[in-house]
């Protein structure tokens, strides 16, 4: 089983209360549809999974973050990856509703491609690509 397949595939729809301070971010269908999930994904605060290489081996990674109900309050995001035993770690702030829309995005692809990842976006953001 693939790390943190049982989580999303389990994952309850988050308080109606929250989703509906979330709504106004997200006006896409799909992504609305899928906003209680990913809301209750973060209020996990943790999610493993594995960053998929091109050509090469998946590496591990386990992601943890900071919770606040607000859409507009940051997120302290942190990345661990392990790397044939060598240990890389990766810190970055996020807007919470940024950050909620990076996990609207993996469990998407999850749902494709049955595959526990953020997107390229994510990754961006986490090594400051896009500043």
């Amino acid at each position: 089983m693939a790390p943190g397949k049982v989580l999303i595939e389990q994952l309850q729809p988050a308080d109606p209360r929250i989703v509906n301070i979330y709504q106004p971010y997200y006006r896409e269908g799909t992504k609305r549809s899928i906003l209680p999930r990913a809301l209750s994904l973060y209020q996990n605060r943790s999610l493993e999974g594995a960053r998929q290489i091109e050509g090469g081996e998946s590496v591990p990674f386990v992601a943890t973050w900071t919770v606040s109900m607000l859409p507009s309050d940051q997120s302290n995001c942190r990345m661990q990856f392990d790397n044939h035993g060598e240990q890389l770690i990766y810190e970055v702030k996020i807007e919470n509703h940024v950050f909620v829309d990076f996990l609207i995005e993996l469990i998407i692809n999850y749902k494709r491609y049955h595959i526990v990842d953020f997107s390229k976006g994510f990754y961006r953001k986490l090594l400051r690509m896009d500043e």
